[in-house]
This record gives C-alpha cells, structure tokens and sequence, in this order.
C-alpha cells in the first residue's frame, strides 16, 4: 500500500511539473521563430505535393494536429465550421497533420474536413518547431495574416473568440 501511495505521488508531482512547465517555460512567442511564413510543400492523402503559397492572399490558419491528440480532434469540429462559414472571406485553414496517411485518412472517413490537410510525419514535426513550437506541443496552430506575416502562435487549443479577435479585422466583406 505504500509503494502505491508513493507512485500515486510521484505521478502527481509529475503532472503538475508538467502543466507548469508548458504554462512558464514555454515562451509565448519563440524568440528565434521566424516572423514571416517560409516557403514549405508537404503532401496530401493523394500524394499531391502542394506548396503553401497556394494559399497566398488569404488568412492562413495552419493547424498542426495528430489522430491521437485529443485536444487536437477537440478544435476541429469548430475549425470545420469557421472554414465554412469565413472561408468565402479569405480564411483558409490549412492542417498538417504529424501522423501517417492511413491514420489520417481513417480518421477523415468518420470526420470529415473541409479543408486541406496535408501529410507531416517528421517533417511536419521539424516544420512547427521551425515555426516555434520548440516545445513540440500539439495542437500548434499559427494565424497568419495575407502578407505572410504570422501574426499568432498557439501552443495547445486555440479558442474560437481568439481566431475571431485576429481575423475579423482582416476578413473581406461578404458581398
């Protein structure tokens, strides 16, 4: 019973120690990151490899996500309708996915998006931590604004009235 209690500790020590270190250690805006959006192709379920600048012109949000995150599957139903109901406006979502293709396309099969989501794996990993997310945190999500600037960074969910706050400003006018 003793054993039990001291692992029970242990374990709650560790947890704590974990949501503090991502609530102070983790910067909100990394210091080194890049300010504009580089260049960067990664592939979608089909295999067709796009390049980010298709997106060019439009509010970015990129979404870095896995089918094993549940804070990521968490966003995505609000994501998907955002995506439908400003995306006439300018605001494209964009998930990279650090999974593989089949775990993705699983989970398309029961959920699915209406916006691009293109296959990370590694280098998807490499690319958010390219882009700030040093601490390796999922979900990752950047708002980019039509120049290319990156306008926010988020480690962990990222709450509808935040993406709101952001975009609105930058969002066209509905015809």
């Amino acid at each position: 019973m003793k054993k039990f209690l001291i692992i029970i500790a242990v374990a709650a020590l560790a947890l704590g120690g974990g949501f503090a270190a991502r609530k102070y250690l983790i910067p909100a805006e990394a210091s080194n990151a890049v300010t504009t959006l580089p260049e960067f192709s990664l592939p979608d379920l089909a295999g067709k490899t796009h390049a980010i600048s298709e997106w060019q012109g439009k509010i970015r949000i990129i979404n870095f996500w896995a089918t094993w995150c549940p804070p990521c599957l968490k966003e995505i139903p609000e994501f998907i309708k955002l995506q439908q109901q400003y995306g006439s406006q300018g605001l494209q979502f964009i998930g990279i996915a650090i999974d593989d293709d089949f775990a993705v396309a699983d989970f398309i099969k029961t959920t699915p998006i209406n916006y691009p989501n293109l296959i990370g794996t590694l280098n998807g990993i490499n690319l958010a931590e390219q882009l700030g997310n040093v601490a390796g945190v999922l979900p990752y999500t950047l708002i980019v604004g039509p120049d290319g600037q990156i306008l926010h960074r988020q480690h962990g969910e990222l709450a509808t009235a935040k993406i709101m706050e952001i975009v609105t400003p930058l969002l066209k006018k509905p015809n």
